[in-house]
C-alpha cells in the first residue's frame, strides 16, 4: 500500500479494538483499521489511557502526532505513519501504522549493522530536534528489512529534556542531505506543527534545529545536568 493511501486509510477507517498492547506504560491498543478494499493494523493511544506526568500536559498523544510529522516534513522516514483522530472508540487519540513482523532486535544489536549506520545518524539528529525524553533501546526496531522509531510521546517539551541511548554518534558530522532537511525546516516558521503543539514548543524545536546548524555535528550527553541524558530502563 502506497504512503498516502495509508495514510488515508489511518485516518478515515473503521477501527475496531483487537486487544491492548503488552507491558505498555500507557494504554496502547492494538486495533483494527478497515477501509472498502484494505485493513491493517495500528497502535492506538487514547488520551483517556494516559498516565498524569508532572512536566508534560495532558495528550501525549498529539506528540505522536507531531513527531511523524515533524519526521514527514524532514523527509528522515524514521516514524510510522501516525495519525490524529477524535472519533475513536475511546475518545481523541493517535493511530500509528503497527509494523509487522518485528523482530527482537532493538538498537544495541541494531548499531551492529554498518548498513544501519545512516538510518540511526538520522534518528539521532531527529530526536534532538524533537527533544525527545524517551529514547530506549526497545523503541528502535527492525521489520527485517528496515528500522522504525516508535514510542515517540515524550518529545517537545521546551526544556532540554533529550534522554536517549542513541550516543555513539556524538561529535560526529551530519549528513549533508540532513543538514538540508534542517534548512528546509528552520527557513519556515514550524506551522505544519502548531495544530499538534504549543507555540513555544514549536519555537523550541527550531532552535534546536538552528543548533544543530551552527554545529553541523551531533551533541555529546550531558552530564552537568539535574537530569541524567539517559532514559530508564534502557531497553
Amino acid at each position: 500500500m502506497e504512503s498516502a493511501e495509508l495514510h488515508e486509510l489511518l485516518y478515515r477507517g473503521r477501527v475496531q479494538v483487537e486487544g491492548r498492547v503488552p507491558y505498555s506504560s500507557n494504554q496502547a491498543l492494538l486495533v483494527s483499521v478497515s477501509g472498502a478494499e484494505n485493513s491493517v493494523l495500528a497502535c492506538y493511544k487514547a488520551e483517556m489511557g494516559e498516565r498524569p506526568l508532572w512536566d508534560f500536559p495532558e495528550g501525549l498523544w498529539r506528540r505522536e502526532v507531531a513527531a511523524y510529522v515533524l519526521d514527514d516534513h524532514l523527509g528522515l522516514g524514521v516514524v510510522p505513519i501516525t495519525v490524529g483522530r477524535e472519533d475513536l472508540p475511546f475518545g481523541p487519540g493517535s493511530l500509528q501504522w503497527w509494523v509487522s513482523d518485528a523482530t527482537d532486535d532493538h538498537y544495541f544489536t541494531l548499531r551492529e549493522k554498518p548498513e544501519l549506520e545512516e538510518w540511526l545518524r538520522a534518528l539521532a539528529v531527529f530526536d534532538v530536534v524533537a527533544n525527545n525524553a524517551d529514547r530506549k533501546g526497545g523503541h528502535v526496531i527492525f521489520d527485517g528489512t528496515r528500522c522504525w522509531a516508535i514510542d515517540n510521546g515524550l518529545c517537545f517539551h521546551p526544556e532540554d529534556k533529550l534522554r536517549t541511548v542513541i550516543w555513539d554518534y556524538a561529535f560526529t558530522p551530519i549528513p549533508e542531505v540532513v543538514l538540508s532537511s534542517l534548512r528546509r525546516l528552520t527557513d519556515g516558521d514550524g506551522e505544519f506543527l502548531r495544530q499538534w503543539l504549543e507555540r513555544d514548543e514549536v519555537d523550541a524545536t527550531l532552535e534546536r534545529a538552528e543548533e544543530l546548524l551552527r554545529e553541523g555535528c551531533l551533541p555529546p550527553p550531558d552530564e552537568d545536568r539535574e537530569w541524567p541524558p539517559y532514559p530508564w530502563p534502557l531497553i
